[in-house]
């Protein structure tokens, strides 16, 4: 028996189980440093011991994003090795501040199984789970991902969909954010004078600015997150497949619009939570990113003053200034959409 995994294929997969996955991360201040290098996130409070320790923080937290790829990455062997997409992403949740330092860790419970109707795949949907080394959980997300069968003839499994929320409550936002500390946020210094009362439901936002893709950047992106899934760097097998090529992992992409909604949201310092997210399209390197965001709800935190939410609708494209908000038609998406991402983000009142 061989000793090397070839991953787990649908049929390995069933409701109720629970994975371990190798291997813990100790976060280090090159990670954010290198995350910082490939997508030129500037916002105040990741960036600045002095500006986050002056609201609250013990320092500069890890970014929210770093955190979420991390945890996403140690479930890649044992979960995506043999995916062919990430489908889809709901009730994510961030639930503490994670600092350099701190070793994370995840576990997976499966949560549902449907086999598709060619036979050929199917679709598991998982809860997985990331904590530090203190076991505190620190994220907690769904997400559901189509996976290849190791045989074609294999009997289906009963099919189990789970129901999932439509959105994470307002009420349950916040618990990675300390009390901040009103006359320590200086907007001069964060980019921007617009606070959370500042922006209304309906309200549209063009980012403006694109960023081109290198395959060296997306490459070096997904190795830096441990994350294994051979369609990101095997030429030698991508080149034979449907696309003729590596595909692009789409956390890069959600990055890449997180960074880039800097330019007229540069007060929202955290993502609180994720309710839903679609890849809507694959991004080869070369193709250039843009993003826009349309602010679908604001939310007061019961029992907080110091910051409060806006449910962000925000649409990344490739080779497509967003001046027109190119989103959802009748029948999909606007040609060039690439990703639709909501979510919760925290912003000072």
């Amino acid at each position: 028996m061989s000793k090397a995994r070839t991953g787990n294929f649908f049929e390995d997969f069933s409701v109720g189980q629970v994975i371990e996955h190798a291997t813990p991360r100790t976060v280090t201040s090159g990670d954010t440093a290198l995350y910082t290098a490939l997508y030129g996130s500037r916002f105040a409070v990741q960036s600045s011991d002095v500006f986050a320790n002056a609201i609250g923080y013990a320092r500069a937290p890890v970014d929210d994003l770093l955190v979420f790829h991390i945890v996403f990455g140690k479930t890649v062997p044992d979960i995506s090795l043999n995916a062919i997409a990430n489908l889809g992403y709901a009730e994510c949740s961030f639930q503490r501040a994670v600092y350099s330092g701190d070793t994370l860790s995840a576990r997976t419970e499966v949560l549902g199984v449907k086999e598709n109707s060619n036979a050929k795949t199917g679709v598991v949907y998982l809860r997985s789970t990331g904590y530090n080394q203190d076991g505190a959980t620190v994220l907690d997300y769904v997400r559901w991902v189509m996976v290849r069968k190791r045989d074609e003839a294999s009997k289906a499994p009963d099919p189990v969909v789970p129901e999932l929320a439509a959105k994470v409550a307002p009420g349950d936002l916040g618990g990675a954010v300390p009390p901040i500390k009103g006359h320590g946020y200086q907007t001069a210094l964060a980019g921007s004078p617009h606070r959370w009362g500042d922006y209304t439901a309906g309200e549209r936002i063009d980012h403006i600015d694109g960023m081109t893709v290198e395959e060296a950047e997306h490459m070096l992106a997904t190795r830096l997150y441990q994350n294994t899934a051979k369609v990101h760097f095997n030429q030698f097998t991508e080149g034979q497949g449907r696309f003729g090529r590596r595909l692009i992992y789409g956390g890069h992409v959600i990055s890449l619009a997180r960074a880039l909604s800097f330019n007229g949201l540069s007060n929202s310092f955290h993502i609180s939570a994720i309710n839903g997210g679609r890849h809507v399209a694959p991004l080869f390197a070369g193709e250039t990113v843009f993003a826009w965001s349309e602010v679908a709800e604001t939310a007061e935190i019961e029992g907080r003053s110091d910051v409060g939410a806006l449910r962000l609708i925000t649409y990344a494209t490739k080779d497509l200034p967003c001046n027109d908000f190119p989103g959802r038609t009748d029948d999909g998406f606007a040609d060039g959409v690439i990703l639709e991402l909501d979510y919760w983000a925290l912003l000072p009142r």
